[in-house]
Order: C-alpha cells, then structure tokens, then sequence
C-alpha cells in the first residue's frame, strides 16, 4: 500500500529560557534517584515522551499545543516549531541523519520534520487508515518505522525511503494496540491495553500472534525487553508489573508498591536490565525502579512537580537518564545510573 506525500514549509519560534526547575533532595544511596524537570512556557500543552540522540538537544511534542518542541538541558534553552493545526502529536522519535519523526495522532498522517531546513515531509494514511498513528519506533536497521494505532486497532509499518505502508489488523475487537518494543530478533511486540493480551509480530511474513496474559483483568499499557529476551510490560488496570518468556511462555507478575490505585504507565529498561516504571494514580507520581533478577523494588521517588501523569520514558544510555514528560507541563529527566 502506498501512501499520499506532501510538503509544506513551516519556521520554528524560539522560546525563552526556561522558567522555573524543580531538583528533588533524594539522592542514589537511600533508595531515590536524583529527577530533575524543566518547565515548558506553553501552558496547558501537554509536553511528552521526549527524545534524544546525543544528550545536548531532547526533543518532545506538545499533543494539546500542536508543537514540535526541544529542550537544551546546559543552557535551559527551550524552542518549538508549530506543527499543522489538528495534529495532535503523539510521540517523535528521531533517525540516523537527525530528522525528526512524528505521529499525527489526530489527523491521520506521519510527519518527517528537518531542523536544517525546517521543512515537514507529511505522509498522509490512505484514505485516512489506520486513523491515529499512536507511539512511533525505529527498526534495528532504522529502514523501517513501525506505530501502533490504538482507536484504529491497528499496527503499522513504514518504510522510510519508499514510504510504502503496511498495516496490520489486530484480531481481538477493541485490542488498543498501545506501547511498542522490537527485540533483538526484530520481532515487534505490542502491548492490547483493551484485553488482557500482548502481540508479536514477525517481520518477515508480518503474520500476528496474541499472547493471553493470566489474569483476565490485566491491562498491559507500556512494554520492555531486557537482555534476556524477557518481554516485561506494566498493568495499568490492576497495578503489577510483569514479564513473559516467550521460550516457555511463563508470565510472572509483582505487584507494584502502590497495589491496585497505582496505575502504572511510563516505563523504561535500562543498561542494567533494571525496569523502571510510573505509578501514576498516586499524587505526587512514583518513580519505581525494579530489579527482575531479585524480584525486588529497590527505588521509589516522588516526582517534585507532582507530574500528574507519565506517560513514555526514554533511557539514554551514554548519560544513564530516562527522559520524561509530565502534564505538570515539564520535561524531565531521572539519573538512574550514577556517572562514572
């Protein structure tokens, strides 16, 4: 399938430095991890699911504001480029040669936007399906960008140099096809946040297979892949987080500390194979960090703004950050890896 590409130039505006910061007091060695948020200057935008590629510029979009926005965390500099009304951004995400990939979340399209020239590349759905392109990931090989579609109850494939799509039904009714991970295999898996079930996807025939999750109840939000090749996803509806081998089909499940109000949301691995998640039904949010290998959590800190609610983490590798955005209307970031 083949979708419709069109251009249009728009210029970014550049924002003043940034208003005010929170740090938190806890510090590595008594169980907290040291957060630090940025205040984004457009009020009420919803500032989300930053991303980085060299630790100097992290990208995020503003999903109420209809923005492309970046933070520099040295300077505090803070710039945006506005996107076409209506979008409704969902994540970005960004390639090889620094272009910046965006899902359209509300007007049926994908957006390649470059910071050289500020030209956006828009790459219409076909006839407007799937409908709302939802969270965006690169392939190993970064040929292709695979998305989720959650209304649509779709996954989708682009290929970024053909820009030819692939779209992928979800067999459960009202799956949501939600958080997206790629192992090293190149297996995609998904999270169906609508039923109880996560869902591979081979690659190479783009066939689907749903794996039922134990408890009926669970609803799986956002997903991970340690080493190992374990896929640990969070429960949003009843509070645990938990991790499936797809070599024996084992599920094991901890609930989270906030038991059952905790409604887990934004998560990351990081280079230690540690799972760090978001209990967003406690105020202020809980920033939990989790060791499989023990079963134990082993960090809990508040969020200083409160963050309302975490949506998608980024771990940076080089610095041992997870980048974050909160509907406190902040870009932050927590060091979960002292430098060496």
């Amino acid at each position: 399938m083949r979708s419709l590409i069109f251009t249009t130039l728009s210029l970014g505006m550049a924002a003043p430095a940034l208003a005010q910061d929170f740090t938190n007091a806890g510090s590595m060695g008594d169980g907290q991890v040291l957060i630090e948020e940025w205040t984004i200057p457009y009020e009420d935008t919803r500032p989300r699911d930053p991303f980085t590629t060299d630790g100097e510029r992290v990208w995020f979009v503003g999903q109420r504001g209809d923005y492309l926005g970046w933070l520099e965390p040295e300077s505090g500099e803070i710039g945006r480029w506005d996107m076409p009304e209506g979008t409704g951004p969902h994540n970005q995400v960004v390639d090889a040669d620094g272009m910046v990939w965006f899902a359209g979340n509300r007007d049926a399209y994908i957006g390649r936007y470059d910071p050289e020239t500020g030209q956006l590349l828009r790459i219409d759905m076909p006839n407007g399906i799937p409908r709302d392109p939802h969270t965006l990931i690169f392939d190993q090989g970064g040929q292709y960008l695979w998305f989720t579609a959650q209304g649509a109850n779709r996954i989708g494939r682009l290929n970024v140099s053909t820009f030819d799509l692939d779209v992928i039904d979800v067999p459960t009714e009202n799956a949501r096809p939600y958080g997206i991970e790629i192992d090293a295999n190149g297996t995609v898996w998904v999270v169906l946040l609508g039923t109880n079930k996560l869902a591979a996807v081979n690659p190479d025939t783009l066939q689907l297979a749903e794996i039922v999750l134990p408890r009926e109840e669970a609803r799986p939000r956002r997903i991970g892949i340690t080493d190992n090749g374990y896929i640990w996803y969070v429960d949003y509806a009843g509070g645990y987080v938990g991790g499936f081998d797809p070599a024996t089909n084992a599920v094991q499940e901890w609930a989270a500390p906030a038991g059952e109000n905790s409604r887990p949301y934004a998560m990351a691995v990081d280079d230690q194979n540690n799972i760090w998640f978001v209990e967003t039904g406690v105020q202020p949010n809980n920033f939990v960090g989790f060791d499989p290998a023990s079963g134990e959590f082993f960090s809990q800190t508040p969020v200083p703004s409160g963050g309302g609610t975490l949506r998608h983490m980024q771990f940076f590798e080089p610095t041992g950050e997870i980048w974050f955005g909160a509907d406190s209307n902040t870009i932050g970031r927590a060091v979960v890896r002292p430098q060496e």
